[in-house]
């Protein structure tokens, strides 16, 4: 038992350096694709919080800001848009439902 845990802890300590020096390998290579080093490189993504109080984020550069998930849903039940698909599940759904409810009935009215 002390051997395999000898073993194990071993293993798991070789393949921990393995990926540490993986991340190093994959850092570099990513500098070399750059062509230059740069410490002040923009961060991927950036959230500001304005005097308002709202968040404003860019993710690689796309500014996206917060909403108001109410004015959302208002705006989507004032377009009343038809889904086929949606209104196509709900109609076999309902079927589905009731033909399983009418064979429930019929084995509950044998017994």
């Amino acid at each position: 038992m002390g051997k395999f845990v000898f073993k194990s802890l071993l293993m798991l300590i070789f393949l921990f350096v393995g990926v540490l020096i993986g991340m190093n390998k994959a850092n570099q290579g990513m500098n070399d694709m750059r062509g230059y080093s740069d410490s002040s490189f923009q961060t991927p993504v950036n959230i500001q919080t304005t005097e308002e109080g709202s968040l404003n984020a860019a993710v690689l550069g796309n500014e996206f800001s917060s909403f108001n998930l109410d004015e959302k849903k208002e705006k989507l039940e004032k377009a009343k848009s038809f889904n086929f698909f949606s209104e196509i599940g709900k109609l076999v759904a309902d079927v589905v439902s009731s033909i399983a409810q009418a064979v429930i009935n019929f084995f509950a009215s044998l017994f």
